[in-house]
């Protein structure tokens, strides 16, 4: 599971804190194409992504804003556009005159991203007509972001966007990239609800068992399988067996 991670051409990591024997761990999630992989480890940091995804990792990265994830300087980035949009609808809840320009801006600029990208996938737009348009939002986030404003309640937004210029837009350019991390986000509140009740996890023996049979669980998912069945048939066999379950990256990547 976790080479066909790899290979996968675009990932979602997320990570939320776990306790192990009372100590702060992280279990991280990698939603990949058709496979889901999840880790306990004791760090939150660029080591314990790179565990999973190996440090010269070169898909698309679908993530949000944690700094270890820009350390994968071969794969292409996508930072969460609905993290921006929240931090702007934060914003612009107390925010009064010219400091709400900024806010306002950014979220223009992101919905008309999404837009555009709604426009693409319904085929609305010529190729050239959908090109123009995005290269006019990207020239208009560039002349947003480069502006120098004395107004304190327009300073801090900009820090993260400007931060993550390359990766705002990156749906816009590869079809079949997220604008968010959603689907990191929805791998993960399983394991949570799961997190609440216990069942053994926080134990070294039980993460190990927690994030293999988690993952087994959320790739069955993934491809339509029968978990049931399927870990019915690993649990009867004789000898350890791998379990028959199908993993495209894994295959175009050979």
């Amino acid at each position: 599971m976790i080479e066909a991670v790899r290979a996968s051409p675009v990932v979602a990591p997320d990570e939320t804190g776990w306790k192990v024997g009372g100590r702060v761990h992280w279990l991280w999630v990698f939603t990949g194409h058709a496979v889901t992989v999840y880790s306990i480890q004791p760090g939150r940091g660029f080591d314990e992504v790179a565990a999973i995804l190996g440090k010269d990792f070169s898909g698309v990265l679908e993530r949000d804003g944690w700094a270890p994830y820009r350390r994968f300087n071969q794969a292409t980035h996508q930072t969460c556009t609905a993290h921006l949009l929240r931090r702007c609808r934060q914003l612009l809840a107390t925010a009064h005159g010219r400091a709400r320009e900024i806010p306002l801006a950014v979220r223009r600029l992101l919905r008309a991203g999404l837009d555009l990208r709604l426009q693409r996938d319904a085929g609305s737009l010529s190729v050239a007509a959908y090109e123009t348009a995005v290269a006019d939002v990207e020239r208009q986030m560039d002349q947003l972001l480069a502006k120098e404003t004395q107004h304190p309640g327009n300073r801090r937004l900009p820090r993260h966007p400007r931060r993550e210029r390359p990766a705002l837009f990156t749906y816009l350019h590869h079809e079949g990239v997220q604008a968010t991390n959603w689907r990191a986000e929805q791998a993960i509140r399983p394991a949570v609800v799961n997190r609440k009740v216990w069942g053994g996890n926080r134990t070294p023996a039980g993460v190990e068992t927690q994030q293999v049979l988690a993952s087994l669980l959320r790739t069955c998912q993934q491809q339509g399988r029968n978990p049931t069945a399927i870990t019915a048939d690993l649990l009867r066999a004789p000898t350890p067996v791998v379990a028959p379950l199908h993993f495209p990256a894994l295959a175009s990547h050979a």
